[in-house]
Order: C-alpha cells, then sequence, then structure tokens
C-alpha cells in the first residue's frame, strides 16, 4: 500500500513538474511581457497626473433642515414636523447639484488657466498671473466652452486671442491693457494682474491658456469625485473628501461647499422663522374670536338645562335605578316564593308538613307551629286511632291553623304586589331622567370640545410665537468644522508600487493567459501527456522531429532520431516476449490517417533492426499509396505482383538493401484496381509461412486503419502492432480509434509511437549524448512556439 501511495505521489509530481515544463520552456515571452509592461508603467508613471485627497470633517447638528419638516419645524408636537435630523438626508444635501454649483459659481472653477507642456499642461490655479473676470454675464455663459491664449507682451499689455473657430472676442484688437473691458459675445471680459508674487511679463514667458467650460460639467466632474460619509455609525460627524491634481483647489473647494451649507441652511431657518411668525399672529387673532364665542355657547347651554354638572347628576340617577331595579327583583323572588307555597298548600294534605325555610315573619311562626302539630299528631297515631280524642283535638287544630298560614301567605302577597308596583314607578321616573341624559351629554360635548380645542390651540400659539421669536434672535450653523479642509502630502494616485506590481503581473498573464489559450483551442496530440489517462494503449516510445527525414539512419547517427528508435527497438523485444524462437517476429505498423510517418517509422525501424545484426524484412503492404519509395530506392514490383499471378515467386521479389549486410525489402509493387480483395487471397497467408523461416524479424508497413480495411484482413499475421499517432497532426478525439481497436483486440499486441514530437519544448526526453544540434540563433527562439 504505501509502493501505492509513493506512486501516485510521484505521478502527481510528474504532472506537476510536466506543466510547469510546458510554460518554463516559453520563459523568453514572459521576460518580453514583463519588460513591455513595466516599460509602459514607467513611461505611464512618468506622464501621468498625480491626484491629492483633500479632506475635512464637521460634526451635523440635530436640527432638521430642508423640506417639509424643516418648513413646520414649529410644529413638531402636532406630528407635522420638527423630527430629529437624518444624516442620511445631510449628506445628500452635501453632496447635491444644487450647493456644489453654487460652490463653484463662487469659486468661478469653470475658469481654468493651463501652461501647455511638451506632453503634459500643467494647471496653475492660484499660481496664475492673472485673474479673469466676466461682467454682465450672457445666458449662454455657463453653457458653452470658450478659450482664449494670453500671452504678455509687456508689464501693462497683452496679447489675447480666441483659440475656437468662432472667436468670441468682438472689437477687432489683439492687445489689450490690464483692466481693460473686453466686449464678447458670452459678456464683458476684464484680465488683472493676480495678488500672488508671479509677475505675467518676463524674458520666459509662455503663452497662458484659460478655458472655460460648461457649468454643468465642471459640476459633474466635482459631484462625482465628492464623497461624503460618516466616520462611524453612533455619532453625527461626517468627513468629506475630494480628489483633485491640484491639493490647493480641493482644500478651497471643501472649505467653501461646507461655508455654503450652513449659510444655505441659516437662510432656510430664518425664511421659515419669519413666515412661521406671521401665521402665529394671524392665528392667534382668529382663535381668540372664536374662544369668546365658544364660551358664551356654555354659559347659555347649562342655564336652558339647569345643569350644573352633568356627569354628577348622571352618577346619581343611574345609582337610584339601580338600587330601585335591585328591589323589584327582591319583591319578584318574594312574589314567587309565596305563590309556590300557597299552591303547596292547596295541593297537599291537611296532614303533610309545609317547607318553612323559604319564607320569613308571620307566615314563618305559623308554618313552624303547623307542622310541630303534624308532627305531634303522626306521634300519638302510633299508639291510637284516629277515633282518639286527643287525634281529633290536633286534627281540629290543623285545619284552623292551616286556614291561619293560607289567609298570612295571601296577605304578603298583596303587600308585595303594592310594594313591587311603587318600585316600578320611581324606576321609571329615574330612567326617564337618565334618557334625557346623554342628549344633554352630546349637546354639551359638542360645545365643550370646540371650547377645549380653542383653548388649547390658543394656548400652544402662544407658546410657539414665543419660541419663534427666540429662534429668529439665535439663528446658529448646521454644521461645526471639526478640522479643516486639508490635502495629502503624497498623491493618492497613480501609486507606483501598486502599478509596478500590477504591471509585473500583467506581464506574466499575458504571455501565460497566450499560451494556455492556444494550449487550450490546440486539439492536437503533442506529447505523451496528452494519451496518459485517454488511452489504455501501451506506449513504447516517441520519436522526434528528423532534421533530415529522407535520409535512412546509420550505424554511427547519434541524432536524436536514431537514439528514439534504438528505444523503441528495446521496449518491442519486451512486447515480443510471446513469440516462439526461431520464428520471425512480425511487426505492423499502422496509423490512423496517411501522412503521420507510419513509413518513415517502418523503414528506419526496420534499419535498425538491422544494425543490430538481425535478419530484416521490410514489406509495403500499403498498396493503395505505397509510400516505400520515398524513402528507398525499389523495383516496381513487390507484393501486389506476387498476389496477382501465378508464377512468380517471393524469393525473386525481395531485394537487399545497399549499404545493409542484412536488410531486406519487399515492395508494395504496381497499385491494383481490387486492394481488399487481393489481400483476402491465400498467397497472403502462404507469403507469410514461407518468409517466417527466413527472417529474424518482418516490419510490414500497412494501410491506415481508418480509411481502409487492408490492415484488419491481414492483422492476424502479426505478432506485435504499432500504432503510428503523429504529434501536431492528430487530434485527440481522434484516439477512439485505436481506443476501440484496443478494446476489441482486432490488432493483436497492440502498442502506441508518438512520432514527431518536439523536444526543444520538453516533450522529448533529451535522446542521444554528444549530439550535434545545429545552433538556432537567439531572435529565432525568443518568436518559436
Amino acid at each position: 500500500m504505501e509502493n501505492n501511495l509513493l506512486n501516485e505521489n510521484s505521478e502527481q509530481d510528474f504532472q506537476i513538474r510536466a506543466i510547469i515544463d510546458q510554460y518554463i520552456i516559453h520563459w523568453k515571452w514572459f521576460v518580453l511581457g514583463v519588460c513591455i509592461s513595466l516599460s509602459v508603467a514607467f513611461i505611464y508613471l512618468r506622464y501621468a497626473l498625480p491626484q491629492y485627497r483633500a479632506t475635512t470633517t464637521i460634526l451635523v447638528k440635530d436640527e432638521k433642515k430642508g423640506g417639509l419638516s424643516s418648513e413646520l419645524s414649529a410644529f413638531a408636537d402636532m406630528g407635522l414636523g420638527g423630527a430629529k435630523k437624518s444624516l442620511d438626508n445631510e449628506i445628500e444635501i452635501l453632496k447635491s447639484r444644487s450647493l456644489i454649483e453654487s460652490t463653484v459659481k463662487k469659486m468661478n472653477l469653470n475658469i481654468n488657466f493651463v501652461v501647455n507642456g511638451k506632453i503634459i499642461s500643467n494647471s496653475l490655479y492660484k499660481k496664475s498671473p492673472i485673474l479673469v473676470t466676466y461682467l454682465d454675464q450672457k445666458q449662454d455663459f455657463y453653457s458653452k466652452s470658450i478659450s482664449y491664449e494670453f500671452l504678455a507682451l509687456s508689464e501693462s499689455t497683452f496679447k489675447l486671442e480666441g483659440l475656437l473657430k468662432q472667436n468670441d472676442i468682438l472689437s477687432d484688437k489683439k492687445v489689450f491693457r490690464y483692466g481693460e473691458a473686453i466686449e464678447t459675445k458670452y459678456g464683458t471680459l476684464v484680465i488683472n494682474k493676480s495678488l500672488v508674487n508671479v509677475r505675467p511679463f518676463d524674458a520666459n514667458s509662455k503663452p497662458i491658456t484659460i478655458l472655460i467650460s460648461p457649468l454643468d460639467n465642471v459640476v459633474s466632474s466635482f459631484r462625482a469625485r465628492l464623497n461624503v460619509a460618516p466616520l462611524s455609525k453612533t455619532s453625527s460627524v461626517v468627513e468629506l473628501s475630494l480628489v483633485d491634481p491640484v491639493v490647493e483647489k480641493a482644500e478651497d473647494f471643501l472649505d467653501n461647499l461646507v461655508q455654503n451649507y450652513n449659510q444655505d441652511a441659516a437662510a432656510d431657518k430664518n425664511f421659515i422663522s419669519e413666515n412661521t411668525s406671521k401665521f402665529i399672529a394671524n392665528r392667534l387673532a382668529l382663535i381668540t374670536e372664536e374662544l369668546d364665542g365658544v364660551e358664551q355657547n356654555v354659559e347659555s347651554f347649562k342655564s336652558s338645562n339647569q345643569l350644573t354638572d352633568i356627569e354628577t347628576e348622571t352618577q346619581l340617577f343611574i345609582g337610584g335605578s339601580n338600587e330601585y331595579d335591585k328591589k323589584g327583583i327582591e319583591a319578584d323572588i318574594q312574589l314567587n316564593v309565596i305563590g309556590s307555597m300557597v299552591d303547596f298548600i292547596k295541593k297537599s294534605k291537611p296532614t303533610d308538613l309545609l317547607p318553612s325555610s323559604i319564607v320569613g315573619g308571620e307566615s314563618k311562626d305559623l308554618i313552624v307551629a303547623y307542622n310541630q302539630l303534624v308532627l305531634d299528631r303522626n306521634r300519638i297515631l302510633k299508639s291510637a286511632t284516629e277515633a282518639n280524642p286527643t287525634v281529633i283535638k290536633l286534627s281540629e287544630q290543623l285545619n284552623a291553623l292551616r286556614s291561619n298560614v293560607s289567609a298570612s301567605l295571601n296577605r304578603e302577597q298583596s303587600n308585595l304586589l303594592i310594594q313591587r308596583r311603587d318600585l316600578n314607578n320611581q324606576e321609571e321616573y329615574l330612567n326617564s331622567k337618565i334618557k334625557k341624559i346623554p342628549t344633554q351629554e352630546r349637546q354639551f360635548r359638542v360645545i365643550a370640545r370646540q371650547q377645549k380645542v380653542k383653548e388649547e390651540l390658543y394656548l400652544y400659539l402662544l407658546q410657539k410665537r414665543e419660541e419663534t421669536a427666540i429662534a429668529m434672535a439665535a439663528t446658529e450653523s448646521v454644521a461645526r468644522v471639526v478640522d479643516g479642509a486639508k490635502g495629502s502630502k503624497s498623491p493618492i494616485s497613480p501609486k507606483r508600487s501598486l502599478i509596478y506590481l500590477g504591471a509585473l503581473l500583467l506581464g506574466l498573464l499575458v504571455p501565460f493567459a497566450v499560451i494556455y489559450l492556444m494550449d487550450l483551442l490546440d486539439t492536437k496530440i503533442k506529447s505523451r501527456l496528452d494519451l496518459e489517462g485517454k488511452s489504455p494503449v501501451p506506449y513504447i516510445g516517441d520519436v522526434p522531429t528528423s532534421d533530415s527525414p529522407s535520409e535512412l539512419i546509420e550505424a554511427e547517427s547519434r541524432s536524436s532520431t536514431a537514439e528514439a528508435l534504438r528505444i523503441i527497438r528495446t521496449n518491442l523485444e519486451f512486447m515480443l516476449t510471446k513469440v516462439p524462437e526461431g520464428l520471425s517476429k512480425i511487426i505492423f505498423l499502422t496509423s490512423t490517417f496517411p501522412k503521420e510517418g507510419k513509413t518513415f517509422v517502418s523503414v528506419n525501424l526496420a534499419a535498425t533492426f538491422a544494425l543490430s545484426g538481425k535478419r530484416v524484412l521490410l514489406i509495403g503492404m500499403d498498396i493503395r499509396n505505397p509510400r516505400l519509395d520515398d524513402y528507398l530506392t525499389l523495383p516496381d514490383k513487390g507484393v501486389t505482383n506476387y498476389l496477382s499471378s501465378k508464377d512468380l515467386v517471393i524469393e525473386d521479389l525481395i531485394v537487399k538493401y545497399k549499404g545493409f549486410e542484412n536488410f531486406y525489402v519487399l515492395p508494395a509493387g504496381a497499385i491494383p484496381p481490387n486492394p481488399a480483395e487481393l489481400l483476402m487471397n491465400k498467397k497472403v497467408d502462404t507469403l507469410f509461412e514461407t518468409l517466417k523461416s527466413q527472417y529474424d524479424y518482418i516490419i510490414v508497413d500497412t494501410a491506415p486503419v481508418s480509411l481502409v480495411t487492408d490492415t484488419l484482413l491481414i492483422a492476424k499475421h502479426a505478432d506485435c502492432f504499432i500504432y503510428v499517432a503523429r504529434a501536431n497532426f492528430l487530434e485527440k478525439r481522434m484516439l477512439n480509434i485505436p481506443n476501440t481497436l484496443y478494446k476489441e483486440e482486432k490488432l493483436k499486441n497492440m502498442c502506441l509511437l508518438l512520432n514527431d514530437t518536439d523536444t526543444t519544448k520538453g516533450y522529448g526526453y533529451g535522446y542521444g549524448y554528444g549530439v550535434k544540434v545545429e545552433k538556432i540563433p537567439w531572435y529565432k527562439k525568443i518568436f518559436k512556439m
């Protein structure tokens, strides 16, 4: 298991190293790419305009500014504004186009002074020796591009000429004096000397280009470069930053932007306060008049309805009604109880006991006495009969007492009915009073509500009148400057180290990408790496590109091609171990398509075996397109003549090639009209049976397998098949053909050989020590892919 792991690790290391070698071979392209990219980066940094970053921090206060909420800030407790400031809203105001436009106009940033250099131009800003002022600006002034060329002629005069085709200077003069009014299409132009210590005129005076840009373009530029962001989520401190080639301009712009922001907010606040004060005064006069009328209505309503406090009287009426209702319910209960007792007495026997706990008063005492007599009578009857005098006397008493009980219950029932009627009358009286209360209460609530609203509104307006007066007297800035605008000492862009690093990476990445894309789009087989994992066919080696492909390998040959063929010869010995001793080892060579070099490999492989002292026969069996004549000088007759004739003897057609002791060749012969049928002839079997015992090796050059079936017809005679694939010629998808033949075992003992590989790109393995290699000029090496 450890050996397997070591093998896997070694294979992975080999693949990684092969990928690295694939790019290292083109190291000159990487060096060239890095040199070019670094040179471009150096030139860019040499002439790139440096950019500086200026920052300022402000503390935004809590009062809300701008919009409907600010205009109604005096009515915050009514839900109509006065909420806390939204920091996001203030940030948007700071970045607003109107605020930036007012700042640009204030600072005249649409007017620039430029001195043209050989490659780049420099903006003067505060270092400008002149000041430009436009009086009586026309409507098109802020929408047009205007440019002049200024050249100082003396301490008091200068030359001014419009650079555009349509000169807007109305005068034909070109020489003017400082402070002179120059009439143009866009207003009156006045040029004065600036207060800086720079003289417009000296011996080396250079022309100054005055550029007046459209206002919208300038505002858009500043707005795109302005960044406004809070420093943290828990504070209202905001940082404003601006990037500009002139650090002084960026600092002045930020300071003026914050100043304009505070001025606009203060103007809005004063405007709102004045309008609010007028509104409150008008409303107070109206509310006072309305409040007097409502209070008179309250007085009239209470007098007409004889009311003092509706709520107190309502509680008294409702309490009395509830009490009478409760008593009425109790009377109803007693009536029901007495009624049930009367019914019970009527239905019961004289000797039955009567319930005494559900009634009270006189009736209860009578019932108790009656029940006692019933008990006494029942006790005596246990020892006597109904004829007993005592029993008779008790029966008479019971009848009398029973009558008294009924009379007592009837009297109580009458009294309860009278009581119930009185209670109902009282309750109806109170209910009539209660029924009137909702209407009175509703009427009074309408009047009282009006009174309350008017009173509260009156008091509210009085309070707001004082608050507005205080606000008008104390107008403060919205934002307090924490740190004034300060520019960076060194430019933030271009960043030299970053650009050089990017150029270095780009110089490496571009050649890498080009090589990668070329390899990705290249579908041709190039090396053994393209075969590994894609073909199960055993690999016996590769043959590098030959400098002299038409020349035959000789004994003293030390070229990479000769060494590669010798390695292949050695590898073939392992493929032919199963061939019995004493018989020829028959090796067939085929390919997918023509022109893959199978004939070249066949000829030189046969020569390599012959040089090793073996008796070798090379047979040309590609009878449709014989190519042995391209490498060897051979007669016209050959295999096809033997197969189509009955008289020819095979030994008569075999020729010994001069210069070799053991190298014999059997040419293909004339091209037949029926090659497939000819190869199916039984004489083919006789041919190989005859030659097996005469030679050590028989090398057979056959036809490509993808075009014709010739090779498959005679495949049974082969001891080993060498499948030749040409590098940079055969597409990877065509490997499916040899793979299928190998899996289906149609080609016996099959192995794969890669021809025409390029050793200069790392695809070979450095065949031949001490081989004389042609020296390639350095410029060809650089541009050789």
